[in-house]
């Protein structure tokens, strides 16, 4: 048996032992870590984190945060039972027109065949997708093109006509009224005079150079005709009423006094709309591309009509209205492929200019 002397002793010197191999240790870790540090260079400090959280903020573009949003249908539930009825029979002559109004409508027949969803997306709701966010709040207003006051008939009407290619609406009739009850019901919380962030059709920066048609003819065969069809003549429904995609040129079109016959309005339409399920949000079309296929579009043929007694001032006619007379010296080709900024600076130098269109007695 061990004396306990002998056995401190023992302990001490295990102790002593196991001391000695951690700074051993130690040691060695340190003649590890120069040599390394020798052979390496130092780590940089900085890690791939740190790089991402310095990379500089982009500001989002405020042409697409906040946008307007329709009214949600519960608050419907405040309006008078008469004026919910208008209400949502609006909003279904508005998705469905040509089941009531086209040319094998149920109602009458003053229309084409295509419905006003076709050019104005989700019932004219979505944002940038050619919505009627402003109409109840921005009308009455003057307009260039017939050089008078409008009310939301006119503007209306002017859609039949134009886009539909069809015939005014009996502005007593139900179905006007009806629309007109939508119309209002969508500008509920859209101060007077305003036009919400999100409204209409996205203005597009133009190009540079002309819009080329044969370019766009590759996007449409590319992003397009697999819905609107190779001859653009769009796809009928089943119903044989109206059109699941509508035609894009054509006799069942618009004619060529709609809005979207303007280069720059149908490719602000398309940039953010199409194809088919696109949103501002992720859009697919590249801006030229958009221009491109815009001028190919508007290239094919489609109904005409009387716009003598349109735009009574020369002058206010838009930078790519297609058709003269002119009060700027720019050729017709130009004002409809461009490019535009050349006649934009014009007619900003001579913004209050009045050129009478001879074509009409009397401004």
């Amino acid at each position: 048996m061990l004396q306990p002397e002998y056995k401190n002793n023992t302990d001490k010197i295990h102790q002593s032992f196991k001391i000695m191999m951690g700074l051993l240790g130690v040691a060695f870790f340190l003649v590890f870590t120069l040599i390394y540090f020798f052979i390496f260079g130092v780590p940089n400090s900085k890690s791939d984190e740190t790089e991402v959280v310095k990379k500089p903020y982009i500001q989002p573009d405020s042409n697409f945060v906040h946008l307007w949003n329709a009214p949600a249908d519960w608050r419907m539930m405040r309006l008078e039972p008469e004026e919910q009825k208008k209400v949502k029979y609006g909003r279904e002559l508005i998705a469905h027109t040509a089941d009531y109004l086209g040319p094998n409508g149920s109602v009458k027949h003053i229309s084409n065949g295509m419905n006003c969803q076709n050019c104005h997306l989700k019932a004219g709701t979505q944002p940038w997708g050619n919505n009627y966010a402003a109409v109840q709040a921005t009308y009455p207003k003057f307009r260039e093109r017939s050089g008078s006051k409008e009310n939301q008939i006119k503007r209306v009407n002017d859609c039949f006509q134009r886009s539909l290619n069809g015939e005014a609406l009996d502005s007593a009739s139900n179905e006007m009224q009806s629309i007109l009850a939508y119309i209002k019901w969508l500008g509920t919380d859209v101060p007077k005079k305003k036009a919400p962030r999100g409204s209409g059709i996205f203005k597009m920066k133009g190009l540079k150079r002309a819009c080329d048609p044969v370019l766009g003819k590759v996007v449409y065969e590319q992003k397009c005709q697999s819905c609107h069809q190779n001859d653009g003549q769009g796809m009928l429904a089943e119903n044989g009423k109206n059109y699941t995609y509508p035609p894009l040129w054509g006799n069942n079109s618009y004619n060529i006094g709609a809005g979207l016959f303007r280069i720059s309005n149908l490719a602000g339409y398309v940039k953010y709309n199409m194809p088919y399920g696109v949103t501002y949000e992720k859009t697919q079309l590249s801006d030229p591309d958009a221009w491109d296929v815009a001028a190919f579009i508007n290239s094919m043929p489609r109904p005409t009509k009387d716009l003598s007694k349109d735009w009574p001032n020369r002058a206010g006619k838009p930078f790519d209205h297609p058709f003269g007379p002119y009060a700027d010296p720019f050729s017709e080709n130009q004002h409809k492929f461009g490019p535009y900024k050349p006649i934009k600076e014009w007619k900003e130098k001579h913004k209050n200019l009045k050129v009478k269109n001879p074509l009409i007695a009397q401004l």
